[in-house]
């Protein structure tokens, strides 16, 4: 189980490095109205308008399998065996000592229930 926790643990941490990373790079929606009238330049790698699909679905299928991770993550680490004890102590195999009896104090008789000065 360890080891399934430290691979979503790994993906999570990429897809959410390689999410920052797409988010940064695309234009807003800004960029796109000044690039329509003419002002700076609109020529990109995968043209006008077709870095905005790729750039969008990748996010999308990152922010997924970031929630994925997310979840899954959160349901295995709160998951605990049935036969796992509630102490710290008892999981380590240390013995936890018994709370001790207070019995109540017994009225003293006689001489000894005369306070003195």
């Amino acid at each position: 189980m360890s080891i399934f926790l430290t691979f979503l643990l790994a993906i999570q941490m990429i897809s959410a490095i390689a999410m920052v990373g797409l988010i940064l790079v695309q234009h807003g929606k800004g960029a796109d109205m000044g690039a329509a009238f003419g002002s700076g330049g609109s020529g990109s790698l995968f043209g006008a308008t077709g870095s905005a699909n790729f750039l969008s679905r990748t996010t999308a299928v990152l922010a997924t399998v970031f929630f994925v991770c997310t979840l899954l993550l959160a349901y295995f680490g709160s998951v605990r065996p049935a036969a796992e004890s509630s102490s710290v102590l008892e999981s380590k195999g240390l013995s936890v000592p018994a709370p001790a009896v207070v019995l109540p104090a017994v009225p003293a008789s006689g001489a000894a229930q005369i306070p003195s000065k």
